[in-house]
């Protein structure tokens, strides 16, 4: 019974990480408040690590064609130089620069910020800020496409993402709301937030991967850890299909209402 519990625990968890993760309301945020309420404690180090790479798989499954299209193009424009191949090359270079600021904040705060500013009540007023950017960017409307953008776009959109390192401070979030106050059209950013999430996911595995191998209650944690491996793949492809079309619609306001009553009621009931 009792390992039952721990499996459905696990599953849980895997399915919250998984839905959270692809939509602007911060799935780390979604974890710590989980954990509060249901009193559960994730036994083991690699857990976070093996879900988010569960929500990467799912990204690259959705964007697959788009990401094929961007490696074939990019080494044609490197081996033949040709124009045609330049502004798929030069969106690549964003992407890449965009990952600078996550990436040192991260490596040189990222222990910091863990220990001080996950508490439930810090979680309360990041997703309030959270809605709040989302509203502010509700009716926008841009024009930039992906082969539009410049440099100042992609640090911008960089920095934003570093902000998601505060538990609460949804990544996603964060990137749209830059995105589309940078003027890009919506499918734009969303694929600019997603094509961002990939290197930053595998540089986490990069740095925190030891985490799980070292993990000492690996062993006896695999069929709770697969359980929640495959509920955060299925859940993370799912959710984003679903956002991709509340994009396209253009109306953010259903996680601008739930930010706000979600950061509310951390702050008065918990």
């Amino acid at each position: 019974m009792d390992s039952l519990m721990v499996v459905l625990k696990y599953a849980f968890l895997g399915l919250l990480q998984g839905f959270t993760e692809p939509i602007p309301i911060s799935s780390s945020g979604h974890l710590v408040i989980a954990e509060h309420l249901l009193g559960l404690r994730v036994e083991g180090l690699g857990f976070e690590v093996l879900v988010n790479f569960a929500s990467l798989i799912a990204v690259l499954l959705v964007y697959r064609a788009d990401l094929i299209r961007l490696a074939v193009n990019n080494l044609a424009y490197l081996r033949t130089g040709e124009k045609r191949y330049k502004e798929d090359f030069r969106f690549v270079l964003y992407l890449v620069v965009a990952t600078i600021p996550a990436g040192i904040l991260g490596v040189a705060f990222g222990d910091l910020i863990g220990d001080y500013l996950k508490g439930v009540h810090v979680i309360g007023f990041t997703l309030l800020i959270t809605g709040l950017a989302l509203w502010l960017i509700r009716n926008m409307r841009g024009r930039k496409g992906d082969h539009e953008l410049r440099l100042k776009d992609a640090l911008v959109v960089g920095l934003a993402q570093a902000l998601a390192l505060v538990p609460g401070i949804s990544r996603s979030g964060a990137t749209i709301v830059a995105a589309m106050g940078l003027g890009m059209r919506q499918e734009t950013a969303l694929r600019f937030s997603f094509f961002l999430y990939i290197p930053v996911s595998l540089g986490g595995m990069i740095l925190e991967g030891s985490d799980l191998a070292k993990d000492p209650a690996l062993a006896q944690l695999a069929l709770p850890y697969a359980t929640a491996f495959l509920c955060s793949l299925i859940a993370s492809y799912y959710s984003l299909r679903w956002f991709m079309g509340v994009m396209a619609r253009g109306d953010l306001r259903i996680f601008t209402y739930y930010c706000a009553a979600a950061g509310l009621s951390v702050l008065f009931f918990l």
